[in-house]
């Protein structure tokens, strides 16, 4: 697959919330995962891809609820991706809250074998 069409793909099911088909499908097994910073819950960088996916569904389990979720069009050089990524959210125990990041995604054979955020 070109990076353009797992941009495409990408973009897609993040813009429907697939998160984890889109991990499954677009993901190498020796993923990295880079935050802005460590939190309480969450390490500044996580590798592998079912570490990755369990970091998905605690996150999951810490949203109320989701109102949106905007995606840019994505974009897309030889081996890298970029979009912004805008959610209207409420946390468990906090107000609603829109957050806005650039995700970055590298690609290596055919798979994205890193992604990291910016906020």
């Amino acid at each position: 697959m070109t990076t353009n069409e797992i941009a495409a793909k990408l973009a897609e099911y993040c813009r429907t919330g697939q998160y984890e088909k889109a991990q499954k499908e677009l993901y190498a097994n020796d993923v990295v995962s880079i935050e802005p910073f460590a939190t309480p819950a969450f390490e500044k960088e996580t590798s592998g891809l079912e570490a990755i996916i369990a970091k998905g569904h605690k996150f999951e389990s810490m949203v109320e609820e989701s109102y949106s979720n905007e995606v840019s069009e994505p974009l897309v050089s030889e081996n890298s991706i970029a979009f912004k990524l805008t959610m209207d959210i409420k946390m468990k125990g906090r107000d609603r809250e829109t957050w806005q990041e650039i995700c970055v995604y590298q690609v290596k054979d055919g798979k994205v074998v890193s992604e990291q955020f910016f906020m």
